[in-house]
């Protein structure tokens, strides 16, 4: 499932980053340059299966939607892989800027991260699988959330949904949400 990886990554996905060779691929926004799209991908052997080669029949009120395929188009092209690069490092200088204000704080936190998301969970040394993130402290999030808004920094109101980071995003934005961060810990807002 690439809908949140695909193109975020690298031009290959989550598959490239991690090697990985699925069956099939599940792509959707970015194909549809920010258009409501969806669309699969696989092997011929898979792939055959589908109308009108094969008995299965797939098709949907967007599919291959000229606007949205488009739109799609014109984002893909402009890909680069410098801005991949830029990207993961951006993401990654920011994700250890955060992690140190928390360990500054002695606010317990994992943060994972990979180029352009990133997660924060309070309580835990680690959120690598689900056990892990349903021990976090949920309610600390909520908090820290909360803190955040009223700062003008909108994260995801869900520790179990990610927050992106994108080409957008400047420096002076970035110090900006550290410095709102800092804030929260400071004024003991969790």
């Amino acid at each position: 499932d690439e809908v949140m990886t695909g193109f975020r990554l690298s031009k290959g996905g989550a598959q490239e980053v991690y090697r990985i060779k699925p069956d099939l691929t599940a792509l959707g926004k970015i194909i549809g340059g920010g258009l409501p799209v969806g669309a699969l991908g696989g092997s011929s052997q898979i792939m055959e299966h589908l109308a009108p080669l094969g008995p299965v029949y797939q098709a949907g009120t967007l599919s291959g939607n000229p606007l949205a395929m488009s739109a799609g188009y014109s984002v893909l092209n402009q890909l680069e892989d410098k801005m991949y690069q830029d990207l993961k490092e951006t993401t990654e200088n920011f994700c250890l800027a955060l992690r140190e204000i928390f360990e500054t704080y002695s606010c317990k936190v994992s943060i994972n991260y990979v180029c352009g998301m990133f997660s924060i969970f309070f309580g835990v040394d680690s959120a690598a699988n689900f056990d892990e993130v349903n021990n976090s402290d949920t309610e600390k999030y909520s908090r820290f959330f909360y803190s955040m808004l009223n700062r003008g920094i909108y994260l995801a109101p869900s520790p179990y949904e990610l927050a992106f980071l994108s080409t957008a995003h400047t420096q002076e934005i970035l110090s900006e949400t550290l410095k709102a961060v800092e804030d929260t810990l400071k004024n003991q807002e969790l």
